[in-house]
């Protein structure tokens, strides 16, 4: 959807869910100033039973000077009508009739969408949502500081202080939002109230500790979701616990929180673990956090009352914490081999990739991020830096040497189109380039043999090359080494492997 399309119609309500916190305000506000901006007549509402009287929302309303008007009796019907950071008929948020609905989110969706919606479930915050859809109209935000402010910190409350993002816009837009940091700490500083900090207390009393490996549960009453991850940045603190898992359970979401401080555990993997196929996770190696959604609870088991829905919430959560443990090996390449005797031989196959010479791009000794689908990754720019771009997106750097040796390097340009383009940032000026612009091609010539084999259980390996981080191997990808080094160990994703080698 583009937001042009609903540039036809003058009498525009958006509405925030029932309660809205400051994702579903700033994001509601940033629209609510698009079509005011292109005159039409746009009214930016909330309903439901309760007014604002959060501390950090009420700030949030007049330092960000927010134009929403709390109408638990709106009677109007709006020639069109968007819902945002929710959907049309949800049970959080109240039905207002209207001649035609848009739907703007980052939820799962769940029921028939209108003509006019744009759900983006991998994102953190609505507030991307709708910033990604004013870029491609060509507005920049950064003209109005006080918008930039809001959908900045509709983000950062939506990510638990931006902690649990993952998704490559999120990053796009904090990197770009010019923000008056200063209201972002008055609103921050004001985040807790005494009651949830009795909540956070009743919580943490309660814990429950699970000594074979080393994790804690805590299990909260519906709060801010900010606080689960006070919760489980304290519980971390204990001596014997290397995992958290904090947790409530809502009537439109069960949302939780969780924390690792070994290199054993990222907590992003384990938070995407816990919500597969019931909602989402996702985050950094060390803070995460994500929901599960009702609906999806409910194709498992179908619940009949509140304390169904809620034990039944609670069972999954305590079986996936206790499945994810039992459900990997932990392999240290530097210290062991496999054996051949399982594995079958391989060569490369042909192909076309991309390289990009990271020094035509920004000087020598320059640090910079390279952004992806699939993470940041931080690098130091040297003569012989290159990155490799794969079939799929997939960004890694190679020495010259390794490049020369392993591909013949062709002057013509990388032409591949990406579910997202990878981007190169300057960490220093914050300058952006993207990595297709400046990719050419290259043809993998033949070099050593590997030997392979599909995993059976899910693999944690730490390479030679890199001892504090792991990659993960899945049920189905390949294990393989080089022949020529036993301790070259290495994954290689189940749907790459027909393509990149064959069998000898």
């Amino acid at each position: 959807m583009r937001l042009n399309e609903l540039l036809k119609y003058n009498d525009i309500v958006i509405q925030c869910h029932d309660n809205p916190d400051a994702d579903a305000l700033a994001s509601g506000y940033a629209l609510w100033w698009y079509f005011k901006n292109n005159g039409k007549n746009a009214r930016l509402i909330y309903r439901g039973k309760n007014v604002i009287t959060k501390s950090n929302i009420t700030i949030m309303l007049d330092k960000l000077k927010i134009p929403v008007s709390y109408e638990p009796d709106f009677a109007d019907t709006p020639e069109l009508l968007i819902t945002v950071d929710c959907q049309y008929g949800q049970r959080n948020i109240t039905k207002t009739p209207a001649k035609h609905i848009a739907i703007i989110d980052h939820h799962q969706a769940i029921d028939d969408l209108p003509e006019y919606s744009e759900i983006k479930n991998a994102v953190g915050s609505a507030s991307t949502v709708v910033w990604d859809l004013l870029k491609k109209e060509g507005v920049d935000v950064n003209d109005n500081p006080l918008l930039a402010t809001a959908l900045y910190y509709g983000l950062y409350t939506d990510t638990y202080k931006l902690s649990e993002i993952s998704h490559p816009l999120d990053k796009d837009m904090q990197d770009e939002l010019v923000i008056n940091r200063s209201i972002i700490v008055e609103m921050s500083n004001s985040n807790i109230s005494l009651d949830e900090l009795k909540v956070t207390g009743n919580a943490i009393l309660n814990y429950e500790y699970f000594e074979k490996n080393k994790y804690m549960i805590i299990k909260s009453e519906p709060c801010d979701p900010n606080i689960l991850g006070v919760m489980s940045d304290f519980a971390l603190e204990t001596a014997g616990v290397n995992v958290c898992l904090s947790y409530y359970i809502g009537q439109s979401e069960v949302k939780f929180s969780v924390r690792s401080c070994i290199k054993e555990v990222h907590a992003d993997e384990l938070a995407a673990f816990l919500a597969k196929g019931l909602g989402g996770g996702g985050g950094h190696m060390y803070k995460a956090g994500g929901k599960l959604r009702p609906e999806k609870l409910m194709h498992l088991f179908p619940m009949q009352t509140d304390e169904q829905y809620a034990e039944f919430s609670a069972k999954i959560l305590h079986e996936r914490m206790e499945q994810y443990f039992d459900s990997y090996e932990i392999i240290y390449a530097k210290e062991m081999t496999l054996n051949t005797s399982e594995m079958k031989k391989y060569a490369k196959t042909t192909q076309e990739l991309g390289y990009v010479k990271l020094d035509d791009i920004f000087p020598d000794n320059t640090e910079i991020t390279v952004r992806t689908l699939k993470g940041d990754m931080d690098v130091i720019i040297d003569t012989t830096t290159y990155l490799m771009i794969g079939l799929f997106g997939e960004v890694y750097p190679i020495s010259e040497k390794k490049l020369r040796s392993s591909y013949k390097t062709l002057n013509k340009s990388f032409n591949k189109v990406f579910e997202y383009d990878p981007k190169i940032r300057n960490t220093a000026t914050g300058k952006k380039k993207t990595v297709m612009s400046f990719a050419r091609t290259a043809i993998s010539l033949d070099e050593v043999n590997i030997y392979a084999k599909p995993l059976t259980k899910k693999v944690k390996l730490f390479t030679v090359s890199n001892e504090d981080r792991y990659y993960s191997g899945e049920i189905g990808d390949y294990i393989a080494f080089r022949e020529d080094n036993p301790h070259d160990i290495f994954i290689i994703r189940a749907d790459l492997f027909p393509v990149l080698y064959h069998e000898i």
